[in-house]
């Protein structure tokens, strides 16, 4: 299969120049971003060596507003007061697999020439990847019968047509793959014509490699149907692997999407999936993050995101679509 997307990454874009205001608070759709008072102090208490372990090790409000400052300028995630045993337990997680003592080391160690090549550690450790096949049953419904076909027939001029679709954040791959399953099962008789192309992106290189496997346990594949998972699924008695044929469908790639030269590479998409994404971001960086989906956009072309999500009081620049059990953003 032809290459889908040509992108060069090669540049180092992982921080964003920004000045990150103190806030103690941030407006947003969970409890995630919710705002809480400031937090008693507390020792920082040092690991215990004996067991190669950390044990009990709590990390200051002064470092932890230091760990979230360089969180948001490198990808745009910003953590609250109230999520600092989050990012706390995360990181102590971190420092046990990497043989650090402190907190505090670990980020001059990030901070140094050399750790910034383990930024991605770090991105995979405050993350959060719980995703799987057919979620958002309705999202899949509308494109398959509306989306899809509204658009396709915009580019009734076109002799061979491609068809762009990106899931950004796609984490281990379910969603992306589910959309897969859709135009092999329900499309691609329907428009032979039409070059389909997913491009499904993450800032996490461990699941995206665990994504390119194509191997899932039950819980990712409860809600798909059975005649669906027989014959796109081969189960080996433990793990579900997926076939080929939707496995080359999709191309995984690493994209910051609080990196604006890599999304701005990113172009011709006739619809992107960016879905629980946005509630992890404060209000300015959803607004960048969100404008430069809409540059990515053709003209018509759709965005998706999570049921939780809106962005009132973020852009004004897309139009609102009520379809069937489903809402969508529209580029005019």
């Amino acid at each position: 299969m032809a290459q889908l997307f040509k992108f060069d990454f090669s540049k180092n874009t992982s921080s964003a120049k920004k000045e990150v205001p103190d806030k103690k608070s941030v407006g947003t759709t969970r409890p995630t971003m919710s705002a809480t008072s400031s937090l008693p102090k507390r020792p920082t208490v040092a690991p215990t060596r004996a067991s190669g372990s950390v044990d009990k090790i709590e990390m200051s409000n002064e470092l932890f507003n230091e760990y979230r400052q360089y969180i948001y300028k490198s990808c745009g995630i910003y953590f609250t007061d109230a999520k600092k045993y989050l990012l706390e337990g995360r990181i102590a997680r971190r420092l046990a697999i990497d043989k650090i003592r402190t907190f505090e080391e670990y980020l001059r160690f990030l901070q140094s020439p050399s750790g910034r090549s383990r930024m991605n550690s770090l991105f995979e450790a405050i993350t959060i990847n719980e995703t799987y096949f057919f979620r958002a049953n309705q999202q899949f419904e509308a494109l398959e019968n509306i989306i899809i076909p509204e658009t396709i027939s915009l580019k009734s001029n076109s002799f061979s047509p491609v068809y762009k679709i990106w899931v950004a954040a796609s984490s281990t791959g379910e969603e992306a793959y589910t959309i897969a399953i859709i135009i092999l099962e329900r499309l691609k008789n329907r428009y032979p014509k039409v070059q389909f192309q997913i491009l499904a992106s993450d800032i996490n290189n461990a699941v995206l490699e665990q994504a390119k496997k194509g191997i899932y346990k039950e819980y990712a594949i409860r809600n798909v149907p059975p005649p669906i998972l027989k014959k796109y699924f081969r189960f080996d008695g433990a793990n579900y692997h997926l076939v080929e044929e939707v496995k080359k469908m999709v191309k995984f790639t690493n994209i910051n999407l609080y990196d604006s030269q890599q999304v701005r590479a990113v172009k011709g998409i006739d619809v992107i999936f960016c879905c629980n994404v946005l509630i992890y971001f404060d209000t300015a960086s959803k607004q960048q993050v969100v404008s430069h989906l809409y540059d990515s956009l053709n003209k018509n072309g759709y965005l998706f995101i999570g049921y939780s999500e809106s962005l009132h009081g973020i852009s004004k620049a897309f139009h609102l679509v009520h379809l069937p059990k489903a809402m969508a953003y529209k580029k005019l």
